[in-house]
């Protein structure tokens, strides 16, 4: 049974595990995104958002213990430059692990391991979303008081049908075209 085995060993020796994970999580912050194997990537998401948080608070104790984890330098530097400010107001989730199919020669699981904040595609349409929302709840009482009586539903329905165009008209429309 595995009670209590929550780390993922990945067939390798502890070294050779923290090196490749340092490794990967240094990738990851330069580039942003990073292909592996589904298996790696959730090792990986354990092993570098605690350090993301860490950016946050720049002081030189959060700089140092992040670079006792990555041993890399510029890795540092972008990481508390550049994506510590795109997520400041993330309270967590900082990576987006999407599987991408099987790898060709030994058919293991393959994903793509990015940072949320740095795909545009994702971020653009979540903008676009929260400022078109609205709601209809209640309105106010200057609104309710200015506006005219409601027409009948007959009258609101003879509109509507009135708009559609009949058979007719769209055989006619596909044949001027």
């Amino acid at each position: 049974m595995r009670h209590n085995r929550k780390v993922n060993h990945l067939s390798r020796t502890s070294a050779h595990r923290k090196a490749m994970l340092s490794n990967m999580a240094s990738s990851l912050i330069l580039h942003k995104r990073i292909n592996t194997t589904v298996a790696k990537a959730k090792a990986l998401r354990i092993y570098v958002e605690p350090l993301i948080t860490k950016s946050k608070n720049d002081t030189t104790h959060s700089r140092r213990v992040v670079f006792s984890y990555l041993q890399n330098k510029y890795a540092v530097t972008e990481l508390f430059r550049e994506v510590s400010q795109k997520v400041a107001d993330r309270p967590g989730g900082y990576t987006r692990i999407l599987k991408t199919g099987t790898r060709l020669g030994d058919n293991a699981d393959m994903c793509i391991i990015e940072l949320v904040d740095y795909n545009t595609n994702y971020v653009k349409e979540s903008a676009g979303k929260t400022e078109a929302k609205r709601t209809r709840r209640g309105g106010s009482r200057a609104k309710k008081e200015e506006t005219p009586a409601v027409e009948s539903p007959k009258s609101a329905t003879s509109e509507v049908n009135s708009e559609i165009p009949s058979e007719g008209e769209i055989s006619e429309e596909k044949i001027s075209e």
